[in-house]
């Protein structure tokens, strides 16, 4: 067989994977159609009444339920005495419902005596519209604590709250527990009182093309750019960043003007939100739009540090971790009444800023906490999430099911791509500005010994 044919083979075996293994997620909003792209290999679960009969949650499994108005569901999940937690519940609302300030969901993890060993609650609150909102609960091990350290049983509680004239439907739930190893050796716990808090200037280089995915499984990958889009009304664009250690992600999204001219005003018409790794919540803005140009930016944030997850601050205690941090923007459905249904033109800008540090020294994989040379291929070239996980799971699929020529050819092919995307990211970095996209010289980072962050 010779070196086409191999590479035909492979593509073809590939294909065949992709196509068999894996459901693709929602791209796209249309009405009468759910405005989230969920996972496709999540799996079905339901939730309790009592956290005795709860279902256990495993590991990086994405499920899915549904929650009704004012309800409450307990899952499970047994923890060790040595890694952290996060369970992280999106609640996605059917298009076009009422919603009021106050309404969200509340996501709470308790031990077996029913101490809250961390809660997040997430709500719709100015821009008040149903669209997908992310909560997420954490046990935390810590070294002068008692209350939520030990191994056991452990019982994730959902809530929704909802005001009496919101739209009663059901809100399906995509539920994720992903764990986080511990350190060998506990690092700073105080924060730094000075750290870089100026907007740094727009990113050079003008617009380039990238379409938003649907979902947290489909995000469209970015590098530190200017992004067009188009969104339409009542969609929920989402993105995700690669930010290391060290690393600050700064963020804004400008609505263009309307390309007919019209001026009705809608308020808080666009949400810009950041979410983190794990899928919990950091901020939000939004702005209001006239037919003018809008635009919202996101406050600034501290670097990514270990030690942020002991600050009392919500938003600094969520950037704990390296990895994927994700940004989701929303247009208002409201902007049906004033400009019609086609879709508007967006702008994302991202900055990203800082020299990439060395991590924690995890006593174990880090997973989805920390920044790889693949993720930074998948940001250059706007891989989705979904798009990503078949890369990584391509040669492994097709090892099990192929003799072992046939395996060697595709690692040979792909061994042959991953050279070609390096070199293409290694020219790419080379004509950036600042160094603010990996670590030293555009590779991964280097955790260090015990002790070193």
């Amino acid at each position: 067989m010779g070196p086409g044919a191999g590479r035909r083979l492979v593509g073809a075996v590939c294909a065949a994977v992709v196509t068999a293994a894996v459901l693709p997620a929602g791209t796209a909003w249309a009405a009468g159609e759910s405005p989230y792209g969920f996972d496709g290999a999540a799996q079905p679960i339901k939730g309790a009444a009592s956290s005795l009969d709860a279902r256990q949650l495993k590991a990086g499994q994405s499920y899915r339920d549904s929650i009704k108005k004012d309800g409450k569901l307990y899952y499970r999940v047994d923890l060790d005495d040595k890694k952290n937690a996060y369970v992280s519940v999106v609640a996605v609302p059917k298009p076009g419902g009422k919603a009021e300030y106050g309404d969200g969901v509340k996501v709470t993890l308790q031990d077996g005596s029913g101490a809250q060993c961390g809660y997040q609650d997430s709500s719709f609150e100015s821009a008040s519209y149903s669209r997908p909102i992310t909560a997420y609960a954490h046990r935390t091990i810590e070294p002068d604590s008692s209350t939520c350290q030990q191994a056991g049983a452990y019982y994730v509680l959902v809530e929704r709250t909802s005001k009496a004239v919101s739209t009663p439907d059901d809100w399906e739930l995509e539920i994720r527990y992903v764990p986080e190893p511990g350190v060998k050796q506990t690092g700073p716990t105080e924060l730094p009182e000075n750290w870089p808090s100026s907007t740094p200037a727009p990113p050079a280089g003008g617009p380039q093309k990238r379409q938003g995915g649907a979902g947290f499984h489909g995000a469209t990958s970015l590098r530190q750019g200017e992004w067009r889009a188009d969104i339409k009304p009542g969609q929920t664009l989402f993105y995700r960043v690669p930010v290391d250690w060290g690393q600050q992600v700064f963020a804004s999204a400008e609505l263009g003007s309307s390309p007919t001219g019209a001026t009705g005003y809608v308020s808080n018409a666009l949400v810009l939100s950041l979410d983190n790794p794990a899928r919990g919540h950091v901020d939000q803005n939004t702005a209001s739009y006239d037919g003018k140009p809008a635009t919202v930016a996101l406050d600034a944030q501290r670097p990514v540090a270990f030690e942020n997850r002991f600050s009392s601050s919500s938003d600094t205690n969520a950037l704990r971790f390296a990895g994927w941090y994700y940004l989701t923007a929303t247009l208002s459905p409201e902007i049906v009444k004033e400009y019609g249904d086609k879709p508007v033109p967006l702008t994302l800008r991202v900055n990203v800023t800082g020299t990439a540090k060395p991590g924690p020294a995890y006593d174990g994989d880090a997973g989805p906490f920390k920044v790889t040379d693949d993720d930074r291929d998948a940001a250059a070239n706007g891989a989705s999430g979904a798009e990503a996980a078949r890369n990584d799971g391509m040669v492994l699929v097709a090892a099990a099911g192929l003799g072992a020529g046939t395996v060697l050819l595709v690692g040979l092919g792909v061994w042959t791509l991953a050279g070609r995307r390096r070199a293409a990211r290694e020219a790419v970095q080379g004509g950036q500005q600042g160094g603010s996209h990996g670590g030293p010289q555009g590779g991964p980072p280097q955790f260090g010994p015990p002790g070193a962050w």
